[in-house]
């Protein structure tokens, strides 16, 4: 059946994006928003708009019978859920399914087990990936733990076994530091999750962080190539680039059709992400994780690609076929993207809402920006501090660095605080110009150059 209308079921520059999809393919469009939404660049922009709660997340963006009920009053064939609040909850999508729309996205059974990092591990595992090597499945108690630190050794990872975003893993130099951290990984991922599980796995030191974006139609699966994301603040992704930078051609082509190869093998349907660590000193790579929604990030694969990721997924869940063939996508040039949050790099990273006085937005060939904001709009202190993804494109990575460094220049956002002045004392390092990066780079680099940002 093909969508004709469909709820957005998110907020910010992800909204946007997904509205002027649904518009390009003809869909009529309703914003879902809270209060502290309502006057917001999404409301404006789409067909129409509905009322789901107050402003804490808890009573709006993450209330599931709230957005039903509001697709349903809205008459709409469809719910969109973007990236972060409901977008990888299985219960949600089995919501709207039983409400007789279209979740926009794999189906809940698929989210559940992708999205438990244990089970996801073993269905890579099965599947021929590799993975690091660590437990095999939940640890629900410290003992469990004993044989399988023998067996690796330290360092080792504590990660928990549910949710994302960086939260609920630490890091354990040797057994003292795990008997400390393991509980407080336990406990984060039990107050973020709901849930309690955790696994452990080897520190592979200086890793690079590479993803392939998939698209799938619950048969047939595809790659869209490689992103490399190693330039993390506290495990959140701050400027991303494609293709991967260290990655051989021989080894991409193995890895980007290994990651088609395992969506198929479960029946993925919609955009998704299978995230690897590259290991710099051996050339391996190894499954980290799967993401069951388009990504914060997937600017910089469409323009690589020429492929719109997120009409796709639409067509997809309209119950298209894949139209594009895996011998049809090439890639073309590098893009780079960085991630402009309302933050105050010079004072911690202090989240910095409010009143946006006015915006001035880079343009010209190979430039894009995809972002919430428009002069004299307000940042709510509610929800994530992202404002939009500046992202460029060249035909070679020091063009494409050298256009992001002209764009940055460009980019005026007067009234609060963002992190334009990190990226830009990033594209002035040597470090990274060279590539010369890894997953710890960036603390490391803001410890010892945190007075550039002042």
């Amino acid at each position: 059946m093909a969508i004709r209308s469909l709820l957005v079921a998110n907020r910010g520059e992800i909204a946007v994006r997904i509205i002027r999809a649904a518009r390009e393919l003809g869909v009529r469009s309703v914003q879902a928003y809270s209060e502290a939404d309502a006057n917001s660049l999404a409301v404006r922009l789409a067909d129409d708009s509905v009322l789901i709660g107050k402003p804490p997340a808890a009573k709006s963006y993450l209330n599931i019978d709230s957005i039903v009920s509001a697709g349903m009053k809205a008459g709409v064939q469809a719910i969109h859920p973007g990236y972060g609040f409901l977008a990888e909850n299985g219960e949600f999508a089995d919501a709207v399914e039983d409400a007789g729309m279209i979740f926009i996205g794999p189906e809940g059974s698929t989210i559940r087990s992708l999205g438990d990092k244990v089970t996801a591990r073993i269905l890579a595992r099965d599947a021929g990936l590799p993975t690091i090597p660590g437990s095999s499945g939940r640890l629900d108690d410290l003992a469990a733990a004993e044989p399988i630190l023998a067996a690796i050794g330290f360092p080792v990872l504590i990660k928990a076994a549910a949710g994302g975003g960086g939260r609920g893993i630490r890091t354990a130099a040797n057994r003292e530091e795990f008997e400390r951290l393991a509980p407080q990984a336990i406990m984060e991922a039990e107050a973020a999750f709901g849930d309690g599980g955790i696994y452990v796995e080897s520190y592979i030191r200086n890793a690079r962080h590479v993803e392939v974006q998939i698209l799938g139609d619950g048969e047939d699966a595809i790659h869209c190539y490689d992103r490399e994301c190693s330039l993390q603040r506290r495990r959140q992704k701050i400027l991303e680039e494609a293709p991967a930078l260290v990655v051989p051609s021989d080894v991409r082509e193995e890895l980007c059709n290994a990651a088609a190869s395992f969506a198929r093998s479960v029946g993925y349907k919609g955009a998704g992400t299978l995230e690897f660590l590259y290991d710099q000193a051996t050339g391996g790579y190894y499954f980290l994780e799967m993401n069951t929604r388009i990504q914060v990030e997937h600017p910089v694969t469409e323009m690589v690609t020429g492929i719109d990721l997120v009409r796709e997924s639409i067509r997809i869940a309209s119950g298209e076929r894949l139209r594009i063939r895996q011998e049809e996508i090439q890639l073309r040039g590098h893009a780079i993207e960085c991630r402009i949050n309302a933050e105050d790099p010079s004072n911690g990273f202090m989240p910095n809402p409010g009143n946006v006085e006015s915006v001035a937005i880079p343009g010209g060939h190979g430039v894009r920006f995809d972002s919430m904001l428009y002069s004299n709009c307000d940042v709510p202190p509610f929800y994530d501090s992202l404002l939009g993804k500046l992202a460029v494109w060249d035909e070679n990575r020091p063009a494409a660095l050298s256009r992001m460094r002209s764009a940055l220049g460009e980019l005026e956002i007067s009234g609060i605080k963002t992190t334009t002045p990190l990226h830009q004392a990033l594209l002035a390092d040597k470090c990274v110009l060279e590539g010369k990066v890894h997953t710890g780079f960036l603390d490391e680099w803001l410890a010892e150059t945190a007075a550039r940002l002042k």
